[in-house]
């Protein structure tokens, strides 16, 4: 009995110390433990501050800003939640639903629409596409597209669906990245054993393309396991001319932009890196709220916390489908004659 008093002093002199964090720690302290320096944090907060505050009035109520700061503690560390209700001076079951309630609150299309959108405007696009042929002179080019594994505790439904190629469970995330990593679509909800080209099939951002909704001469670049289309070019598997191979250096240089995208991701809300807890749902909820607060660093140009801004993810796609087994998979054979005349029209040697 003694043993459970001392603890509940503990967390409440915890809580009284943290309920004035933000005076407490400088910006780079602020980043380093929650991914966002003061500003970003009142910004957040403000935001949700509606719909998180208690509607008692009790003293000791948890304030909007300390559910804020627990919420972004658990995704900046993947820690569990009664680690972080020990960080943080309060009890498990209420950091676990001060964290629940926070991401609800955070994931939904007002917030994520946002900070997350694919550029539709001409500037916008050409700015965009200006940047990545800055890489490697690929041109057109207006996001890198890609896929990376979520892992996820087994869940009680469907359980088999979410086993993935590497065997073990997971949520199949697409992601498109611009050239300066940040995020411009997510798709997070189909389970581990889905390949990537049925997400791609099935995506609003694909309907886009296919309705004309972005102008000619856009196109994402992806690797091999999507199929190849006029809006999004993969690499040649076995390039036959110089001008193939020419094509394909440069695309591999311009694509490692998604690898180190995702890469970013992960390093600064290290929940994605470790397996999660919770239902596919609330998996969901988490990485596009990540996806969005990633994107919110990007804009105040917060670094990772520390200082290296690049890394290339663990978790890179390893799907080569051979060319031939390209059409049974749905892909149209005017992609890859586009293929070909993109290469034609663009990577002819100099003369």
């Amino acid at each position: 009995m003694e043993g459970q008093q001392q603890v509940r002093a503990r967390r409440r002199r915890l809580y009284r110390e943290r309920k004035d964090i933000l005076n407490l720690y400088d910006d780079s302290e602020l980043v380093k433990r929650y991914r966002l320096d003061r500003g970003g944090i009142i910004l957040i907060t403000d935001y949700v501050r509606d719909a998180i505050t208690s509607p008692t009035n009790r003293s000791n109520a948890i304030s909007a800003e300390m559910k804020v700061l627990t919420t972004l503690r658990y995704l900046a560390t993947g820690k569990m939640q009664l680690c972080n209700g020990d960080d943080m001076g309060i009890a498990q079951p209420t950091a676990s639903k001060v964290i629940s309630q926070t991401l609800n609150a955070l994931a939904t299309p007002a917030f994520i629409s946002r900070y997350i959108q694919f550029p539709t405007q001409q500037n916008d696009i050409r700015q965009t596409q200006a940047t990545f042929r800055e890489i490697a002179n690929f041109p057109g080019v207006v996001g890198a597209i890609d896929g990376t594994h979520i892992r996820i505790v087994a869940p009680k439904e469907y359980e088999a669906e979410y086993i993935n190629r590497k065997n073990y469970h997971s949520i199949n995330v697409q992601v498109v990245f611009d050239a300066s990593y940040k995020i411009l679509d997510v798709v997070a909800n189909w389970p581990g054993s889905v390949h990537d080209s049925r997400i791609w099939s099935e995506c609003g951002l694909k309907e886009d393309f296919e309705r004309g909704f972005l102008p000619g001469g856009c196109h994402l670049i992806g690797d091999s396991g999507y199929p190849c289309q006029p809006w999004l070019m993969t690499p040649y598997l076995q390039p036959r001319t110089e001008e193939q191979a020419t094509y394909n250096r440069a695309h591999k240089c311009t694509r490692c932009v998604v690898e180190r995208g995702i890469g970013q991701l992960k390093r600064r809300f290290h929940v994605l890196h470790g397996e999660i807890r919770v239902d596919p749902v609330k998996t969901t909820k988490i990485v596009m709220v990540c996806a969005a607060l990633h994107n919110l660093c990007k804009e105040r140009n917060l670094q990772l916390p520390d200082g290296q801004d690049i890394d290339l993810q663990q978790d890179v796609h390893e799907d080569q489908p051979d060319e031939a087994n390209a059409f049974r998979h749905g892909e149209a054979r005017d992609g890859l004659l586009f293929r070909d005349h993109f290469v034609n029209l663009y990577f002819q040697p100099e003369q």
